[in-house]
């Protein structure tokens, strides 16, 4: 299904061009940039040396100061102290004194789509196929998980464009199409009849080069058990937003990952019905009365971590429904459609209005996410950037950071959770997600530091994929009035 405008469709076309049939194989490595990507290329040299840097390496590891990292094409070749370290002849030199390089962000909820409100009472979105793979590589997300699909075969497409150099953007792992049973709200998804239709779901989008899936609020178990027995025969992982079936079922069915965290787990509504999502309100009800240190919360912690299910942090998007949150920035008043900020500010007005409990429900997820990291669990990061549209892709990730040591993490432990605990999910530790020799030149350098101020996370001065440094305000500044749109 395609919701966008015409002129989206016409943009996302003209980006694309004569390239669109020429495009390398799912999953192929970048040999050559168009003279469009190469418009946002500040770096490109077979041997770059970052100098006098600050390290924080991904893996929760304390700050290396006045250190000098050399890249080899698209590989980090050696780390060490500036005052030792032997820089190679004829490498570009980059004297970056002041500025802290992190690992690029491994982004685990990060959709190409954008929402356009409910139009006919029906919600609907925008795939933004033109700004949401600018905007995540300008703020350091050099990797990204979908984790669900509106328009998957435009999805495909950009990647493919992508990884050719066609257009510039982050590695991008392709998730299906949603898997929703029945009694959805919204005509985006398909509604699965039957627990065969689930695994011939998982088949079909396996075999167009989906490497996940994602389960949504109304499958049933018998649904859900058959598409994780089917993406599992096939080497593949499923996650779930989940609703009517509670986090600890589908812990014991064998679901791999779980979104969003206790905010969405039905679980603790009195008499929930088996399959059946119960009312929002009855859920928030029942995660403001919960004790996150009592034994039903912390049952449910062991069993997750028990069964190795991974938890999706996204503060970024509820922040977005607590009363005078985020702080409006002028960067995402400058990023953002006219009419899609005017309905975004219309819709946060409405929000301060109604406070309703979900600051008391944000608080309680940052505290589950603490104790379920405490507890062993994999903890990742991602944006969602859904809700009534102030998180937008890029932006929202670093404002994930942030809430997370907001939520009592570390910086360091923060940025990990955002590098290489996806990295690790994700099954691609030995390529990304820390700073390592040998590791892919996945590189973002930040001015200032911050391990003392998380804030600095936003200060984006050069991203680097794959040895490749891109300029992160000229990429900003390319979508500037259009994100909302396509």
């Amino acid at each position: 299904m395609n919701f966008r405008t015409i002129r989206g469709v016409a943009r996302n076309a003209a980006i694309l061009g004569s390239a669109w049939f020429l495009f390398a194989p799912l999953g192929a490595a970048q040999t050559s940039l168009s003279s469009l990507t190469r418009e946002f290329v500040k770096v490109d040299a077979p041997f770059v040396a970052l100098k006098h840097v600050r390290v924080i390496d991904g893996t929760g590891a304390a700050p290396l100061e006045d250190q000098t990292i050399l890249l080899e094409r698209n590989r980090i070749s050696a780390i060490g102290k500036a005052a030792t370290m032997a820089v190679p002849a004829g490498s570009q030199v980059l004297d970056l004194t002041g500025r802290t390089v992190i690992p690029g962000l491994v982004g685990m909820h990060d959709h190409l789509f954008y929402p356009s409100g409910v139009r006919g009472g029906e919600y609907l979105v925008n795939e933004l196929g033109f700004t949401a793979p600018r905007l995540y590589l300008a703020c350091g997300v050099t990797t990204i998980r979908t984790t669900g699909s509106v328009e998957p075969y435009t999805d495909m497409s950009l990647k493919r464009a992508i990884d050719a150099g066609q257009i510039p953007g982050p590695k991008i792992h392709l998730t299906a199409p949603f898997l929703q049973g029945p009694g959805s709200s919204t005509p985006l998804f398909y509604e699965l009849r039957s627990p065969d239709d689930a695994r011939e779901m998982v088949r079909f989008w396996a075999n167009q080069g989906a490497t996940s899936f994602k389960a949504y609020t109304d499958i049933t178990r018998a649904q859900l058990a058959a598409a994780i027995e089917e993406a599992h025969r096939l080497g593949l992982k499923v996650t779930g937003h989940l609703c009517s079936v509670g986090f600890r079922e589908a812990a014991e069915l064998g679901i791999d990952n779980l979104e969003h965290g206790l905010v969405v787990d039905s679980e603790f509504v009195k008499d929930k019905a088996p399959d059946v999502c119960p009312p929002g309100k009855a859920v928030s009800d029942s995660i403001v009365n919960l004790d996150i240190q009592g034994a039903p919360a912390q049952d449910m912690i062991r069993t997750l971590v028990k069964k190795n299910v991974a938890v999706t942090s996204t503060l970024a998007v509820f922040e977005s429904f607590v009363p005078g949150r985020p702080p409006l920035q002028k960067r995402l008043v400058d990023a953002l459609l006219p009419q899609a900020l005017t309905d975004y500010l219309l819709a946060r007005e409405r929000t301060a209005a109604n406070p309703g409990t979900n600051a008391i429900q944000f608080r309680k997820e940052m505290e589950f996410e603490r104790a379920f990291s405490k507890a062993g669990g994999l903890l990742l990061a991602g944006v969602d950037p859904t809700g009534y549209g102030g998180v937008l892709p890029g932006f929202g990730d670093q404002r994930e950071v942030e809430l997370l040591v907001e939520a009592g993490f570390t910086s360091v432990e923060a940025i990990q959770i955002a590098t290489s605990n996806g990295a690790a999910w994700l099954g691609e530790s030995d390529r990304i997600g820390t700073l390592a020799a040998g590791k892919q030149a996945d590189v973002v350098v930040l001015r200032g530091d911050p391990s003392k101020n998380i804030s600095d996370i936003e200060n984006v001065e050069l991203v680097f994929k794959d040895g490749v440094g891109y300029d992160s305000a000229k990429l900003i500044e390319s979508v500037r009035g259009e994100v909302g749109l396509h």
